[in-house]
């Protein structure tokens, strides 16, 4: 069939004129604190010479993906709250769904990363420095970037095989798998259960994988001295933090059958708004390194202007 769908009109959160002032406002302190939040984190951990550690360079990493994930839906549904009409090209559409899952995809992939590294450091310390060298960690963000496009290409592909002949209306604030689909003039169930096989298994395995290493850690600071038990577990519970409230929603939208609920669009803005916004108030509040290090950058911004 052919597509004669050339662009799309999102609905958003609220139809309401009064309520998408609100939103416009809220959501807007919420991208700037989310920018702000994690380009502070990125400065301070590359300005800082005792934030050199492996754990450090992937935090910088998830800082980059949290900023770019927050940026490929905030931007958009912000300024969609100010307009009459809000339109989405079909490239525009395409565009935005793969930047979502690349960053999203990303963001799962450097967590199990910092997952990984917390597990070498705890378990195997006289390993540690010989196991996650800088070049094996770059390795391993080199095959995170590539994983992410490779999923996020596959969503592309996905869509691009459905035929679109009308309506044009999604009822979300975002180009996403589930909502598309249910606009295709055909037949989705296969596709579904592609997009669960693929997003929802990606979100599940990984879920499951963090969960199980963190497990093993927190069982293996049994041997530990009370300080090291003390740091260990400040940086872990961060670490776990993160972890259940980014892949709780991508869970409940990912792996289900083909189906949406009203609540979709909130759990969304959990994952894509929230979270992002949470990581850098999570990571600074309960980490003393990256605290220490802010204050001194701070001081340091501070005696440099005085003079």
């Amino acid at each position: 069939m052919r597509n004669n769908v050339t662009e799309f009109i999102l609905l958003g959160l609220t139809q309401d004129p009064e309520m998408q002032k609100i939103v416009f406002v809220i959501f807007l302190v919420f991208y700037i604190a989310t920018v702000l939040g994690n380009l502070l984190i990125i400065v301070t951990i590359k300005t800082s010479p005792t934030l050199g550690s492996p754990m450090y360079f992937f935090l910088t990493y998830l800082s980059i993906a949290d900023s770019c994930f927050s940026t490929t839906t905030a931007p958009k549904l912000i300024v969609d709250n100010l307009s009459h009409k809000n339109t989405i090209s079909f490239d525009e559409c395409l565009t935005q769904l793969f930047a979502m899952h690349f960053f999203g995809c990303m963001e799962i992939l450097v967590l199990v990363l910092m997952a990984f590294d917390r597990y070498v450091a705890i378990c195997k310390p006289l390993h540690y420095s010989v196991i996650m060298n800088h070049r094996v960690c770059g390795i391993l963000i080199l095959l995170a970037w590539v994983g992410s496009f490779l999923h996020s290409i596959a969503q592309v592909i996905l869509i691009l095989s459905v035929p679109f002949c009308g309506p044009n209306v999604i009822n979300h604030y975002f180009c996403d798998l589930q909502p598309l689909l249910k606009l295709g003039c055909m037949d989705t169930y296969v596709l579904n259960l592609l997009v669960v096989s693929n997003s929802g298994a990606i979100c599940s395995a990984s879920f499951i994988l963090l969960m199980i290493s963190y497990t093993i850690i927190l069982h293996s600071l049994r041997n530990h001295s009370a300080e090291g038990k003390r740091k260990a577990l400040s940086t872990c519970s961060s670490h776990i933090i993160v972890v259940i409230i980014f892949f709780g929603p991508c869970i409940f939208i990912y792996t289900r059958p083909p189906t949406t609920f009203p609540l979709d669009k909130l759990v969304s803005v959990f994952y894509t708004i929230i979270t992002p916004f949470l990581n850098p108030l999570i990571y600074t509040l309960r980490n003393e390194e990256v605290k220490n290090a802010m204050k001194k950058l701070w001081s340091t911004r501070v005696i440099s202007n005085v003079k």
